[in-house]
């Protein structure tokens, strides 16, 4: 993790544990709390958790559909106030972008055990690709194609940057970016087909029990070691924590797990609006609210533990 980052976090982090009971009630200008979402199904689904909780405590949340770029301008320029989806080391140059800019505050880890790498589906794993370096030999079988996620994605532009320097032979290839359902439907079609596929693939993400998947090794220097593990992290724009300070002590204590989004995940890609996915989720696992809402009161400064238990019917 960048150090620079860290430092910001625990210091955020340290801030507003200083504060204590009715203090965390926010004032009216913090009632509206904009989030940023890239599209992606894993931040779709912890949007969903945040705005099932925070519209319990009183507030209003705003999901935006962003992409990444668009979205960390939207937060130096003050426009977006969370994000919950800030994967390390993947969006490193961003980080740094607007550490320069002074932009940014680092509230939590909020998922670890992620990984964001480069896959093929098991068929083409037993004849031989199983790592960077196989995937030119095996080129036809793949028509010299990788698919990627939307158009401005980090893992997107790290892609273009390995067939550019012609790293493992991909020179010849090309890469194809769409949305990420369009890039699954492409993944099940090449299945049903029995055909070769090379595309980005992650976890958190219902596609690993869907797709018969194997992560590629040797990928270290444009995804990180460990097959692409990453760390994600909650983001806030600068100043928006001590202007909020109840809100911005629940994102800090608000953390997630791979098989809760995973299962988050299925239900959304099955049809269930975000917020009800959560919402059905909280009433299943209501253990998770004691940590998030330790001293975070309403909006208006009431119990925030007990608000949110009685909004879910519990």
């Amino acid at each position: 993790m960048n150090r620079n980052l860290l430092s910001r976090g625990v210091l955020t982090a340290a801030l507003l544990s200083a504060a204590t009971g009715a203090a965390w009630a926010d004032g009216a200008d913090c009632k509206v709390i904009r989030l940023s979402d890239p599209g992606w199904t894993d931040i779709t689904a912890t949007d969903g958790v945040a705005t099932v909780v925070t519209q319990a405590l009183g507030y209003t949340p705003e999901v935006k559909t962003l992409s990444v770029p668009i979205g960390y301008e939207s937060m130096k320029t003050g426009d977006i106030d969370v994000f919950l989806g800030n994967w390390m080391p993947a969006q490193q140059h961003f980080i740094d972008d607007l550490n320069a800019a002074d932009a940014i505050e680092v509230l939590n880890q909020n998922l670890s055990g992620a990984k964001f790498t480069l896959a093929v589906l098991e068929d083409m794993a037993t004849q031989g690709v199983k790592d960077f370096a196989d995937l030119a030999t095996h080129g036809e079988a793949f028509d010299h194609k990788i698919y990627g996620i939307e158009p401005g994605a980090p893992a997107n532009a790290n892609i273009q940057k390995m067939i550019d320097a012609d790293d493992f032979g991909l020179k010849d290839w090309s890469l194809v970016e769409s949305g990420e359902q369009a890039m699954l439907a492409q993944v099940k079609r090449a299945q049903d087909a029995g055909e070769g596929i090379v595309f980005l693939a992650w976890a958190p993400h219902p596609m690993n029990t869907e797709f018969p998947i194997s992560y590629l090794s040797g990928g270290d220097a444009y995804f990180g070691p460990d097959y692409g593990g990453a760390q994600v992290h909650t983001l806030a724009r600068k100043g928006w924590p001590a202007a909020c300070p109840n809100a911005a002590k629940l994102f800090t204590q608000m953390t997630f797990g791979i098989d809760m989004e995973n299962e988050l995940m299925g239900a959304i890609l099955g049809g269930t609006d975000a917020a009800e996915a959560a919402a059905d989720w909280l009433q299943a696992h209501p253990e998770v609210l004691t940590p998030w809402l330790d001293g975070v009161t309403t909006l208006d400064g009431q119990p925030g533990e007990a608000a949110v238990r009685a909004a879910l019917g519990l």
